[in-house]
C-alpha cells in the first residue's frame, strides 16, 4: 500500500508519532511531507500553499491512503491539487484547537478551530489520542457552531462523531525500561515543554510547600526549551537551589542518558494545564516511575485515582501525594506504578491497520 504522511507543523509529538507510524508498519510504501514547528497562524492556514507548488511531483503520484496530521489544511490542499481528493484520507488529532488554553498572546482569530472543524468533516476517517481530545473537540465545535449567523448545516459534529474513534499515540517497544531508583532523597522528574501550558507556576507553589514541610527530595527539571522561556523557570532554579533540591537541569542531549534519569527516579509529575495524552509521563511510567498527575485533562483515562492529586487546591494535593510516597520509599516500601504495555507499538499496531482499512472502506462506499 502506498501511504502520503502529512504532517503540517511537525512539533515533537507529532513527529514522535509519525516516526513511529512508519517504522511500526515498514511493509507498507511511505511518502513523508512535514514542515517546520513555527509561525503557527501561517503555517495551518499556508501549508497547502506551500505544499502544492513546492511538492507538486510529489503530491500528484498515486496513492491508495492519505494520513494528515490536524494542522494539515486538507481542504485547500486537495482543491489545489485535485488529485488528492479521490484519495481515502485518515485525519489524526493530537490536539484540539477548542481545548487549548490561552496565554493572553494569541491573535483573536476563529480560523484555527475552523480548520479543525473542516479536516474532522472532510477525512474519511478520524482519529484522536484520547477521549478527553475528541470530547472537548465536539463540545467546542458544537458551542461555535452554535454562534454562527446562520446557512449552518444541521448534524455535523454528529458527521465527526460517527466516523472517528480513540487510538493513543503509541510507544515505542524500547522506552519500556527496568526501574533502578537510587536511595536517598525522593527523585522526581518534571520532563516537558518549557511553556505556560505546563503549568510552571503550580510547580514553583508545590516546590515552595515541599519545602515548607521539609520533605526530602530531589527536582530533575527537563525538557523542550525555546527562545523565549516564562520567567517563571528562573525562580525555579532559585528555589531549588537555595533548598538544596535542585536535580538535572535543562534539555538533557542524549536520549539514553534521558531514559536512564527516568529509570532512577521514583516519580513523574505533571502540573499541565492541558494534556491531550501526556507522552512525557507515559514515559516515565514505562521506565518504572510512579505518576503524579492533575485530576483532570487526559489523565483519567490513563491512570487510576491514586495517581491523580485533586483539583481544588492542587499544590496542596499535589505536595500531600509526595509526603505518600516520599514515607513509602523512607521505609523501603515499593512504589505503585501502574503496568501501561497496552500503549505499546506492539498493542496498538492492529488498531492503527483497523483504522486504515476504515478510511479506505467509507471512501469506497462513499
Amino acid at each position: 500500500m502506498r501511504i502520503l504522511l502529512l504532517s503540517a507543523y511537525d512539533a515533537v509529538s507529532h513527529r514522535y508519532w509519525r516516526q513511529g507510524l512508519v517504522t511500526a508498519f515498514p511493509e507498507y510504501d511511505w511518502t513523508t511531507l512535514s514542515l517546520p514547528p513555527r509561525y503557527f497562524a501561517w503555517r495551518i492556514r499556508g501549508n497547502s500553499l506551500s505544499w502544492a507548488f513546492s511538492e507538486r511531483e510529489t503530491l500528484t503520484r498515486p496513492y491508495d491512503l492519505i494520513i494528515a496530521t490536524s494542522m494539515v489544511d486538507l481542504t485547500g490542499l486537495r482543491g489545489l491539487v485535485p488529485e488528492l481528493a479521490s484519495i481515502p484520507t485518515l485525519v489524526y488529532f493530537h490536539e484540539n484547537q477548542f481545548a487549548y488554553p490561552a496565554s493572553g498572546r494569541e491573535f483573536n482569530s476563529v480560523e484555527p478551530q475552523m480548520l479543525n472543524l473542516y479536516n474532522a468533516l472532510a477525512a474519511d476517517h478520524v482519529l484522536f489520542n484520547s477521549e478527553f481530545n475528541r470530547h472537548t473537540l465536539l463540545e467546542g465545535a458544537q458551542t461555535l457552531l452554535r454562534k454562527l449567523p446562520d446557512q449552518v448545516p444541521a448534524g455535523l459534529t454528529e458527521q465527526i462523531a460517527r466516523q472517528s474513534q480513540v487510538i493513543p499515540v503509541p510507544l515505542p517497544d524500547e522506552v519500556f525500561l527496568d526501574s533502578s531508583p537510587e536511595s536517598g532523597p525522593l527523585q522526581l522528574v518534571w520532563n516537558h515543554r518549557w511553556e505556560f501550558d505546563k503549568g510552571p507556576e503550580l510547580l514553583l507553589d508545590a516546590i515552595l510547600m515541599m519545602q515548607q514541610r521539609q520533605l526530602d527530595f530531589r527536582l530533575h527539571v527537563v525538557g523542550q526549551q525555546f527562545r523565549h522561556t516564562p520567567k517563571v523557570f528562573d525562580h525555579i532554579h532559585q528555589t531549588l537551589e537555595e533548598g538544596d533540591n535542585l536535580g538535572y537541569w535543562g534539555h538533557v542531549e542524549s536520549l539514553e542518558e534521558y531514559r536512564q534519569l527516568l529509570q532512577q527516579a521514583d516519580v513523574v509529575l505533571s502540573t499541565a494545564l492541558h494534556d491531550y495524552q501526556g507522552i512525557a509521563v507515559l514515559e516515565g511510567v514505562a521506565a518504572g516511575c510512579t505518576p503524579v498527575v492533575p485530576d483532570r485533562l487526559a489523565y483519567r483515562e490513563l491512570f487510576d485515582s491514586e495517581y491523580r492529586y485533586a483539583q481544588t487546591h492542587e499544590a496542596e494535593a499535589l505536595t500531600a501525594r509526595l509526603e505518600r510516597l516520599s514515607a513509602l520509599k523512607r521505609n523501603n516500601h515499593p512504589m505503585p506504578c501502574p503496568s501501561i504495555r497496552q500503549l505499546s507499538w506492539t498493542h496498538q499496531k492492529p488498531e492503527y491497520q483497523r483504522a486504515m482499512d476504515k478510511a479506505r472502506e467509507a471512501r469506497r462506499k462513499a
